[in-house]
């Protein structure tokens, strides 16, 4: 249970913004919700005045339609059953004259609604604006005045009957209120809330005013039932009997907390009554759903097919997020730099030093002080959701986790933009995303993408090894080139795969800047197919061809057969060498120089290590960065103009 301690003291923490929207990335409006509250998305506002008379009705628009209700366990876990909430509702609930514009509700809902809101009322918690809204209700007017209304909002047809839909043959413009309900509803099921304008008040809106919220928590806590032991917080309280469901979303129907079933399936003959298993108390288990709701809506990291990520600190919301590459981490390193990049000598040093200084606005905060937890949620069934990871760890040893994977799965790459844009270089880690699609492709299923993160989080938080599987997928993937859509494709998972393999083999220390002391087979052959595809792309360039080289489209074998393949690719280069002319003479010797650091007995057939991609970038990336000279003997090299042309093609 103590991911929902958890939740509960975050609840606790952060009281003064209980009822107060907000606006997530995605333009959708989010609160922490009151206990005993839960959100609906109202269609209809209806505003009284004090002594319950209807002033006007209007249709709410969907980027407003978020609203607070007051509920009870029943009616914020209610499927097919009627149970109303306490006060805004559906019109089959508030509305006493429903059932002469529409089909008859089963069972008496407008009668459960108006006793419950009767004995709110009625008790000493009541609350003038509802006992508002109680009395204009009693007159049972409701659909007359959104019909027959100053400005109607609802529709009938000639018999009297609410329409469904709006009639194609009409010549007026189609109502509002046919565009805010749901795809699978109708006018007759749209939701109502109220407003009551009291003068001098400055919060007509009953969803949005704190002292209608306040009280009914206080009558809720008049009315609850029998006290039990809470397994929480050890103390006792009134139990709850059901817990909330709608935890991603406003549709999702599955539930963390959950024992409905009294036929023997569920407890399997260990316990007699779900009590016995656990016991959570009514606010723990509000608190702790409010908050979480909360959580996913305002920082919910990564979803995907259902499964959500999310990452908090009790105290302080907003920690590093773990599944984010280091381009999000410290933004556009090329504006600190403008060389366009971190390069040569210093790539390390100056991204280390972004790393460190992104990381230690969290750690010399003195207001800092949160435990940080990260938490998986995925539906098992469409009504039962599991915690599939969970996780908390102390702020300094996460930050220095954090950082640790930023600084050893870490290489050079060219794939996101800037403000304007523009492609820029970054160092660093690639998004946990990223790595996903580089394994397995971007038409990879979610089963396939939401397990590969789930098995990435130890590596980023508990340091594990990076599995081998990941990033042999990402090698073969990568090892054939014409497999990809575009040559962007390709160069983007070629650096996500490099990454992976870096941090792999992160004990040997490698860099992107060339080892020309590494003799080894993998790395030495790498650098040899690089050369090749550097000579043949400055000839083509000449021609102003635009394909694959030879030295790419061979490279699936050649990761197989490299002693064979290289044959094949060296004497493919010979036209190409021709066609440079004097120009090929610095690669010809390059070509030699690499050869001869190979050892005869490692010039085989025998399949390449996932290394070799580390010396083909490197070489790659030494060879395109060189600049330009006027010998002849000497390399002219490929100017940051043809590169920059070479990604705009792509």
């Amino acid at each position: 249970m103590s991911w929902l301690a958890r939740l509960v003291e975050t609840y606790d923490n952060h009281l003064g913004t209980v009822g107060q929207f907000e606006t997530n990335r995605n333009g959708r409006e989010y609160a922490l919700i009151p206990i005993f509250h839960m959100t609906q998305n109202a269609q209809i506002t209806v505003t009284l005045s004090p002594d319950g008379q209807f002033l006007r009705a209007e249709v709410v628009e969907k980027d407003e339609a978020s609203t607070i209700i007051p509920c009870t366990e029943k009616s914020s876990s209610r499927t097919s059953a009627p149970v109303p909430h306490p006060l805004g509702d559906k019109l089959m609930y508030v509305a006493g004259d429903y059932p002469q514009y529409c089909q008859p509700p089963r069972g008496t809902p407008h009668a459960d609604y108006l006793a419950q809101l009767r004995a709110w009322c009625a008790s000493p918690h009541a609350h003038p604006k509802v006992q508002s809204v109680y009395s204009y209700l009693t007159q049972e007017t409701l659909m007359y005045d959104l019909i027959y209304g100053s400005s109607p909002v609802l529709w009938v047809d000639d018999h009297g009957h609410l329409l469904d839909r709006w009639p194609i043959q009409q010549d007026q413009k189609k109502p509002r209120i046919f565009d805010v309900v749901a795809s699978n509803q109708t006018p007759a099921d749209a939701f109502v809330r109220f407003s009551v304008e009291v003068p001098g008040d400055l919060e007509p809106r009953l969803w949005r005013d704190r002292s209608v919220h306040e009280s009914f928590i206080r009558y809720s806590r008049q009315i609850a039932g029998d006290e039990d032991l809470c397994y929480v917080t050890g103390e006792y309280r009134a139990r709850a009997d059901k817990h909330a469901a709608q935890i991603r979303h406003a549709a999702d129907r599955a539930k963390l907390i959950s024992a409905n079933d009294a036929q023997g399936f569920t407890f399997r003959g260990r316990f007699r009554s779900s009590r016995e298993a656990a016991v959570i108390s009514q606010e723990v288990s509000q608190k702790g759903h409010n908050a979480l709701k909360w959580l996913i809506a305002r920082q919910g990291s990564t979803v995907i097919g259902g499964r959500v990520f999310v990452v908090w600190g009790t105290d302080h919301l907003d920690v590093p997020e773990p599944f984010a590459g280091s381009f999000d981490l410290y933004g556009d390193p090329e504006k600190e730099n403008n060389e366009g990049g971190f390069g040569g000598d210093r790539t390390h040093q100056e991204f280390a030093r972004q790393i460190r200084k992104a990381l230690n606005g969290y750690r010399y905060d003195p207001h800092y002080h949160s435990r940080v937890m990260i938490m998986a949620l995925d539906h098992a069934t469409t009504g039962r959701l599991a915690i599939v990871y969970y996780r908390e760890l102390e702020r300094d040893p996460f930050l220095d986790r954090l950082q640790h994977w930023h600084e050893s799965c870490a290489w050079q790459h060219r794939y996101r933009k800037d403000a304007d844009h523009r492609l820029v270089s970054f160092w660093g880690a690639p998004a946990t995303r990223d790595i996903a699609f580089a394994a397995y492709g971007p038409e990879a299923s979610d089963k396939l993408v939401k397990g590969l993160l789930e098995r990435l989080l130890p590596c980023i938080v508990d340091a594990q090894p990076i599995p081998r599987d990941i990033v042999r997928s990402a090698v073969y993937r990568v090892s054939n080139p014409e497999g990809m859509k575009n040559r962007w494709a390709w160069d983007k998972t070629l650096s996500v795969t490099c990454a992976l393999v870096n941090k792999m083999h992160e004990q040997e220390g490698f860099d992107v800047a060339l080892d020309e002391q590494n003799t080894t087979r993998d790395y030495l052959f790498g650098r040899l197919l690089a050369i090749a595809d550097v000579l043949e792309h400055a000839a083509l360039q000449e021609s102003q061809e635009k394909r694959v080289s030879n030295a790419l489209r061979y490279m699936t074998v050649f990761a197989q057969h490299p002693a064979k393949t290289w044959g094949i690719i060296q004497t493919a280069l010979q036209p190409y060498q021709m066609k440079l002319g004097p120009r090929a003479i610095y690669y010809s010797r390059l070509i030699d120089q690499v050869g001869s650091l190979l050892k005869p007995e490692d010039f085989t057939n025998r399949p390449l290590g996932e290394v070799y991609l580390l010396g083909f970038y490197s070489q790659r990336y030494a060879l395109y960065t060189k600049k330009t000279r006027t010998n002849d003997s000497q390399e002219p090299g490929a100017s940051e103009q043809d590169q920059s042309e070479e990604e705009t093609d792509s």
